[in-house]
């Protein structure tokens, strides 16, 4: 059996019950026999990427421990997605229930079909860093990048209201 990992993974939904969606994927997780440390607040994000004309999200961040393999850890969130109503055949960045992303996992640097940890937008997205440094303020990446520099780095835009826990 593998030594436990801590990781992170991102939550988002803005389709229906979203804080519904993100206490369910808590549940969910655990479920899959993936320890939840900590959860930070909820935010309320505008939206990012292709489909910008979409409802806000609500989003948060989680700190686990686990033994999965990164892709099985995947597999994972995946299956929790989907348990909520996820829809994997809409163009990307469309409107969904929930949204899990494998953020970081340990010191792991990886790149598959599948898969790249760290997680390759977690320094560019406001919505991503601020529940993260919530979680741990001094959280780095592990090239030993801190993450608190790439938010102060990031220009203006991008909103994110602390919606509480």
């Amino acid at each position: 059996m593998a030594a436990k990992r801590t990781g992170y993974l991102g939550l988002g939904s803005n389709v229906g019950d979203s804080p519904g969606h993100l206490r369910a994927a808590i549940e969910l997780l655990e479920a899959e026999g993936i320890e939840i440390d900590a959860v930070s607040s909820a935010y309320v994000t505008e939206p990012v990427g292709e489909i910008l004309d979409q409802p806000d999200f609500l989003n948060a961040a989680v700190r686990i421990r686990t033994d999965l393999e990164p892709e099985e850890l995947l597999d994972a969130c995946k299956r929790v997605e989907a348990e909520r109503g996820r829809q994997f055949d809409l163009p990307r960045h469309s409107p969904r229930p929930l949204d899990v992303d494998l953020l970081l996992l340990g010191d792991l640097e990886l790149s598959t079909d599948r898969l790249t940890l760290p997680h390759p937008e977690v320094t560019t997205r406001r919505f991503v860093l601020v529940p993260l440094l919530e979680l741990d303020p001094e959280l780095e990446l592990p090239d030993g990048k801190q993450l608190f520099e790439a938010l102060e780095a990031l220009g203006p835009g991008q909103r994110v209201e602390p919606l509480g826990r």
